[in-house]
């Protein structure tokens, strides 16, 4: 069992490792990255790269660092102001995408209205920035369910392999 860090701002990288009990010398083993990197990066002293993070995230069975880093550290996601992925249970993500579903198919004639003459109206904006929203929170909530697949697959409680092949009829 390894030490657990007193410092009080750790990083989201630091904290799954803790979280597995292993010390960086043990995480520098599973991840291929320098024990000395990594203290950089969970210090704040250097930043991860896409391939540390994503071998963080193998390592540590927490896919979510992929989207932490995105969301946190990368310019790019920055720029694409990629949104946080939440975590949430199978029948919490199963019940938002249902009701989700039953608002748009409310909405789905007015879409076709807006979308008719192929430009938005001022009396036709507040309907489509609210059907926008609607639409956002659907991929928000493909987003968790991704997350909740990825997370699933790395404890073993999805088979990989039989969602890829069955992905790939």
């Amino acid at each position: 069992m390894s030490r657990i860090s007193k410092r009080e701002n750790k990083t989201s990288y630091q904290i799954c490792r803790e979280n597995l009990g292993w010390s960086r010398a043990k995480a520098a083993e599973e991840t291929f990255i320098s024990e000395n990197r990594l203290e950089k990066i969970e210090t704040e002293k250097t930043m991860a790269t896409p391939e540390d993070v994503v071998a963080m995230a193998d390592a540590y069975l927490s896919p979510g660092l992929c989207n932490h880093y995105c969301v946190h550290e990368c310019a790019i996601g920055e720029r694409l102001q990629i949104p946080v992925t939440e975590r949430k249970s199978l029948p919490r993500i199963v019940l938002e995408v249902l009701t989700t579903l039953s608002t748009l198919n409310k909405e789905k004639d007015r879409l076709v209205e807006i979308a008719n003459d192929e430009q938005i109206t001022e009396d036709e904006m507040h309907d489509f920035v609210r059907i926008r929203d609607e639409l956002e929170k659907i991929s928000a909530t493909a987003d968790s369910l991704k997350l909740w697949i990825s997370e699933a697959i790395s404890t073993g409680s999805i088979n990989k392999d039989l969602l890829e092949a069955i992905q790939k009829r």
